[in-house]
């Protein structure tokens, strides 16, 4: 592993400055940076492979099951994740290369998952990600760089290797969007409990309000429904909340056209079991978005702290 990783540390420093790894086989295609990033992280089948148990962070382990779930193995688990993500796709393409073929010595693939975000630019400041059923994903997240971001991402106590770093849980999420896109707009609204415009909780509150609007209310004035996924997603106390950070993705459509699409949702925390499961069991309680979203990958990774030049990815976890 460490060995691994000291390959890995090396190639993606190169790549993220624009430059070939060692012994590129097509050094051409290092076209520049397009701000390439890549980090890794460890699932606990690994620590369990190698009697690191005692290395896992507070909260980290597999998920509970949920009803909402149909996960097919070639989406799920795995033992290492490498996440990578650039502005070029043939920068992407080209490091994705170079950082499987370092790996195969030391691992087979499991799955590779592409997805997609707005080529930056496209979408006016202050606008999150917009999902293929046209919902703004991502509103209320924490501001990183933020004091708000790093109580509720990074990771400060635990054993060595982990601090600085964070608890990824990923969602293969399929969308249904040949039955969404006979609804109409204020019936999608009220699924969601948004404005499809720009993001806007329906009762047009502030965004932390937007839970307690109801209690706020008896006479029931407001038009957010029991069911809407906000009211069942938003933070009902101060430690269950996340950064979320959601691509897109679009696979061949079947032969009647129905489209393969939906998300690769990714949520960052310091510990899963305070915030990512109690949000998701609610979800799993009652959210009609469930009518037209069906989880069907899912794995939980700890992802190492960041590293100074000189320094390997996860070198206190396997020294």
């Amino acid at each position: 592993m460490l060995r691994w990783m000291t390959l890995l540390t090396d190639d993606i420093s190169r790549l993220a400055s624009g430059e070939p790894i060692l012994a590129d086989p097509n050094p051409e295609l290092a076209i520049g940076a397009a701000r390439f990033s890549a980090y890794v992280g460890f699932g606990p089948s690994l620590f369990r492979k190698l009697g690191l148990e005692s290395q896992m962070p507070s909260g980290f382990g597999p998920l509970p099951s949920f009803k909402v779930d149909q996960l097919q193995d070639q989406f799920s688990g795995g033992d290492v994740l490498i996440h990578i993500a650039a502005d070029d796709p043939i920068v992407l393409s080209h490091g994705t290369r170079g950082l499987i073929r370092d790996s195969l010595p030391f691992a087979s693939v499991r799955y590779s998952q592409s997805g997609f975000a707005h080529t930056p630019g496209m979408v006016p400041a202050g606008l999150t990600h917009r999902n293929l059923m046209g919902q703004v994903d991502g509103t209320a997240n924490p501001k990183p760089g933020s004091e708000d971001f790093n109580e509720v991402v990074w990771i400060e106590d635990g054993p060595a290797w982990i601090q600085g770093g964070t608890q990824l849980v990923f969602r293969r999420i399929a969308m249904q969007l040949n039955t969404w896109d006979q609804l109409g707009t204020a019936s999608k609204e009220e699924v969601i409990g948004r404005k499809l415009s720009n993001g806007a909780p329906l009762t047009g509150v502030n965004e932390e309000d937007a839970p307690d609007f109801a209690a706020r209310h008896p006479n029931g004035l407001t038009v957010i429904p029991d069911f809407a996924h906000i009211r069942r997603a938003s933070p009902q106390n101060v430690t269950d909340r996340m950064f979320r950070r959601p691509f897109s993705y679009e696979a061949s459509p079947a032969s009647d056209g129905t489209p393969d699409v939906g998300l690769l949702w990714t949520a960052y925390q310091r510990d899963m079991t305070k915030q990512f499961i109690p949000v998701q069991r609610r979800l799993d309680e009652l959210d009609l978005l469930n009518e037209w979203t069906v989880p069907i990958g899912s794995a939980e990774f700890a992802i190492a702290g960041g590293i100074a030049r000189g320094e390997i990815i996860a070198q206190a976890l396997f020294s």
